[in-house]
């Protein structure tokens, strides 16, 4: 993800498009995209200020932070739970999630579902 144009750029952009020159004239006097034009003169009519928002997501661990508390009492529990037993029961909750985040949780959490404490693959070998 780019960077946002400074804040000097971005009054000078404002202040010349608030003179009456079109948001494509002043693209193109400024070298930037007409976009960024529109989209700068939208932001200051909804917000007030020329201040770029926030990138990226929300802070927090998005919509399986709430059940957070329930898949490490789960793992307690349960013991030996898969990804898909998991996001079965969190289906069950209301939450429809991917294996992958319920993953990223898991390893977020300090939980691992593949390995014992002492290092060994959990379950049963194959080779007796």
């Amino acid at each position: 993800m780019g960077k946002p144009l400074a804040m000097a750029l971005r009054e000078r952009v404002a202040a010349y498009v608030d003179e009456g020159h079109g948001h494509r004239e002043a693209a193109r006097h400024f070298r930037v995209s007409p976009r960024f034009v529109n989209e700068l003169m939208k932001l200051r009519r909804a917000t007030g200020s020329l201040e770029p928002r926030r990138q990226g997501h929300a802070p927090g661990f998005g919509k399986l932070a709430p059940h957070a508390s329930f898949v490490r009492e789960r793992m307690a529990q349960a013991g030996e739970l898969t990804l898909d037993e998991l996001c079965v029961e969190l289906e069950g909750r209301g939450v429809v999630v991917h294996r992958s985040n319920v993953g990223r949780l898991l390893h977020r959490l300090g939980l691992s579902h593949k390995k014992n404490a002492a290092g060994q693959r959990a379950g049963t070998s194959r080779h007796p």
